[in-house]
C-alpha cells in the first residue's frame, strides 16, 4: 500500500493523494508486509542556488534535504531507496545530498537506472548498498565551472579544491582506488569535447565505483536485508 509521504514522515500534509505526490516530490512511502519503505529520486539536472530555465527536468536539494532528514527521523520508516538518473548538475548541491545519505543511520540503497553522470557519481555511491542497471552509464569528468571565470591563480586553487572533495568522497564511499578513479577522469581518449570516462554498468562494479549490477527487485531485496540485520541487533546499519 502506498500513503502519503508528508502525512508518515510528519511533513505538513497536503492531499490525501499519492500519485500527486510522486508527482511534486518524486517520492513515495511504501508499506509491505513487516517494512515501511521509502522511496525518492534524484532525476535531471540536480538544481542548486539558482534555479534551472528551459524547462528542463530537475531534482530541488533544497526540497531532497529535509526530506531525508524527515526519513531519518521518522520511527515508521525503515528504509530508504534511492532512484538515480541524473545528468549531473550544482556540485556543492550534489555534495550536500551526498553528505547527508552517507550519514543517515538507517538502511539505503542506490539504484542507477538510465545514468548517474558527474555529481550523481557521489550521490549514487553515497548509500549503504548501490546497485546498477546493465544499460545504465555513469560519466565521470573533472569538476567544471561556468559563467565568469577570472583567470587568477586563486581561481583555479578553488576548482581544483572542489575537485578534490569530490574525489575524496567517491573514494571514501566505495571500492575504487585513488589511482583508478583520477585516469578516468582526466582521460582524453574518449570523450570529443571534454576530458572524462563513461562506464557501463558491469563497469562501474568492476572499477569498484558501485557495489553490484542489479535491478529494482535485487536493490529492495537488499535493502530489506539490512533492514532485518538492523532489527535483530537493534542497532544502525554502518554507512
Amino acid at each position: 500500500m502506498v500513503t502519503n509521504c508528508r502525512e508518515e514522515s510528519g511533513l505538513p500534509e497536503r492531499e490525501e493523494n499519492p500519485a500527486r505526490e510522486s508527482e511534486d516530490t518524486g517520492s513515495v512511502l511504501v508499506r509491505g508486509g513487516d517494512y515501511t519503505l521509502h522511496c525518492i529520486s534524484i532525476i535531471g539536472q540536480i538544481e542548486g542556488h539558482y534555479a534551472i530555465t528551459g524547462g528542463g527536468k530537475s531534482t530541488k536539494y533544497e526540497h531532497i534535504l529535509p526530506l531525508l532528514v524527515a526519513v531519518e527521523e521518522s520511527a515508521e520508516i525503515d528504509g530508504l531507496l534511492v532512484l538515480i538518473n541524473t545528468v549531473g548538475g550544482d556540485v556543492e548541491a550534489g555534495l550536500a545530498i551526498a553528505e547527508v545519505l552517507s550519514s543517515m543511520r538507517k538502511p539505503t540503497v542506490s539504484l542507477v537506472l538510465g545514468g548517474g553522470h558527474s555529481i550523481g557519481v557521489p550521490i549514487a555511491v553515497s548509500c549503504s548498498r548501490s546497485f546498477i542497471v546493465p544499460s545504465a552509464t555513469m560519466t565521470l569528468h573533472p569538476v567544471r565551472i561556468n559563467g565568469t571565470v577570472l583567470g587568477v591563480p586563486q581561481a583555479f586553487s578553488g576548482l581544483a579544491r572542489m575537485q578534490e572533495r569530490v574525489t575524496n568522497f567517491i573514494t571514501d564511499h566505495s571500492r575504487i582506488d585513488r589511482k583508478t578513479l583520477v585516469s578516468l577522469l582526466m582521460n582524453t581518449d574518449e570523450l570529443s569535447t571534454d576530458m572524462g570516462t563513461v562506464i557501463d554498468g558491469e563497469n562501474s562494479v568492476r572499477v569498484g565505483l558501485i557495489d553490484e549490477v542489479g535491478g529494482l527487485s535485487q536493490a529492495l531485496a537488499a535493502l530489506k536485508e539490512m533492514i532485518r540485520e538492523r532489527k535483530k541487533g537493534g542497532g544502525a546499519v554502518e554507512p
